[in-house]
């Protein structure tokens, strides 16, 4: 949340039911009070602008959060959108992006919980990695080079070495040229020099290999 104005985003993930049925059932409990019902939104599947799974989203004072099943991923070769289905926390964990991004908070518990087994050391430590090892996650999803250089340099974290390696392989720039639109990439760049790091974006696009497909 550095820099973040306006609404707090919240992601509460779900283990028994669909994103819709908890916004319901949340506003039928709102009625039982006696208060006003919450407005619900339905985002709905749109794999074109990376929504693969149906979101159910509310607005409670001054927090936008967003309601969706756990779930895991599985990709082929020629596309970036995956196969969708309900999965358990590990598997939600294991598919995210960074390690930093895996981690959950129990809401009964009242405990941070790392599937990854290194989101919190990641955290504590500055370090931007990834759950699987690096050229699965980027090779499933290209896009995810540069979600790695927009998270390093807004937060000042450094790239693990294996992973800084992985988003200049030549797998991964053919992937990131063929599989993803060059509005997903415009938007993705855009989100990367918007911030008050946005110099230090581009010597990593520069340094990970990466110039060439963001700007050719």
């Amino acid at each position: 949340l550095l820099g973040h104005e306006g609404p707090t985003d919240i992601d509460i993930a779900l283990d028994d039911m669909s994103g819709e049925e908890f916004a319901n059932a949340l506003n039928m409990w709102y009625k039982s009070t006696a208060k006003s019902p919450v407005k619900v939104g339905i985002i709905r599947c749109n794999p074109d602008k990376s929504k693969h799974l149906e979101t159910a989203t509310v607005n409670i004072g001054s927090f936008d959060i967003d309601f969706v099943n756990l779930r895991t991923e599985t990709y082929t070769a020629d596309s970036r959108i995956p196969i969708i289905e309900i999965g358990t926390p590990f598997e939600d964990a294991m598919r995210r992006d960074l390690t930093i991004n895996a981690l959950f908070f129990n809401v009964n518990d009242e405990h941070v919980e790392d599937f990854t087994k290194r989101g919190l050391s990641d955290l504590e430590n500055g370090i931007v990695n990834t759950p699987l090892a690096p050229l699965e996650t980027l090779q499933d999803d290209p896009l995810r080079a540069l979600r790695i250089v927009r998270f390093a340099s807004r937060l000042g974290f450094a790239i693990q070495p294996n992973v800084f390696h992985a988003c200049g392989d030549p797998t991964v720039l053919t992937a990131l040229s063929t599989k993803v639109s060059k509005e997903r990439i415009t938007t993705e760049t855009e989100r990367c020099l918007a911030h008050g790091n946005g110099l230090t974006a581009v010597r990593l696009f520069y340094d990970c290999g990466l110039m060439s497909v963001i700007f050719g």
